[in-house]
């Protein structure tokens, strides 16, 4: 594995723990469940990103 796809990896794994850390500590008080819906949409539109430019290369 690259030191590219490590990158890329982490930065996933971030994306990931913020969707289960953040609703549960910041978010807490906030009972819109139309909250809890945009921010796990914008996470999985980060997460198509960086899946884009981590596979972008694999057919080189």
């Amino acid at each position: 594995m690259e030191s590219r796809e490590w990158k890329w990896g982490l930065v996933i794994l971030g994306i990931v723990l913020i969707g289960y850390i953040l609703p549960y500590t910041l978010l807490t008080n906030i009972a819109a469940w139309y909250g809890s819906l945009l921010l796990w949409s914008l996470l999985a539109i980060m997460i198509i990103i960086v899946n884009y430019f981590l596979t972008k290369d694999w057919g080189e």
